[in-house]
């Protein structure tokens, strides 16, 4: 064995040893650690949620004309929110098509952003095929429906709606509407200035869940 190479190679110090130890220490720490852990989960990208809200039929027996509001049903779910319109029914709103099939929905703003896709949420359908649209009355409460064509929406009140923002409520006439601004606050719009780019920061659907 070469003395003089063992020789030439410097001492380890105390400092070292000690260091080189607790490097070896914690390795072997570590490694039987993650041995015993059990699997992480790995988080899976986000998807796009798919909500699925049938259509509702026209009943003949039900008694209910055609194309006329009908009640809301305890199951049906808002096409564009995925919530239950049934649960805050004096803010629903209801799209009904030539044959009488309807969807309900959650609010006045609902209604607004599934005229701008009808066929994405209502599959093999167009907007040209829809004969009637109500929203619910606020100064009469639920069950009352008014022509969504001829309300008057109130933009930007102090009062929450369902989605956690004004959500439009409407109005017969925009003397009733007026009345709410000065109680509430907001700015009184008709039917055909409801499409505004203002639409797109009433839309909560990406932080809401249903």
């Amino acid at each position: 064995m070469n003395t003089l190479a063992l020789r030439d190679r410097p001492s380890p110090t105390r400092r070292q040893w000690l260091g080189g130890a607790a490097l070896a220490l914690a390795s072997g720490a570590g490694w039987w650690a993650w041995r015993g852990a059990p699997a992480r989960p790995v988080a899976a990208p986000p998807v796009e949620v798919c909500r699925v809200a049938p259509l509702w039929s026209w009943e003949a027996s039900s008694g209910v004309p055609l194309h006329a509001p009908r009640p809301l049903p305890a199951e049906a779910r808002c096409p564009v929110c995925g919530m239950h319109p049934a649960r805050h029914p004096t803010w629903a709103a209801q799209a009904v098509f030539d044959d009488g099939a309807t969807h309900f929905l959650d609010s006045p703003v609902e209604l607004c952003l599934y005229l701008r896709e009808v066929p994405r949420h209502a599959s093999g359908r167009l907007a040209s095929q829809l004969r009637a649209l109500y929203v619910t009355d606020t100064v009469a409460g639920a069950g009352h429906w008014l022509d969504a064509r001829t309300a008057w929406y109130v933009l930007g009140s102090r009062v929450a709606g369902p989605m956690r923002n004004g959500n439009l409520p409407a109005f017969a006439d925009r003397d009733a509407a007026e009345a709410f601004t000065r109680a509430q606050g907001g700015r009184v719009l008709a039917w055909g200035a409801l499409d505004g780019p203002w639409l797109d920061r009433l839309d909560t659907r990406h932080v809401h869940s249903g």
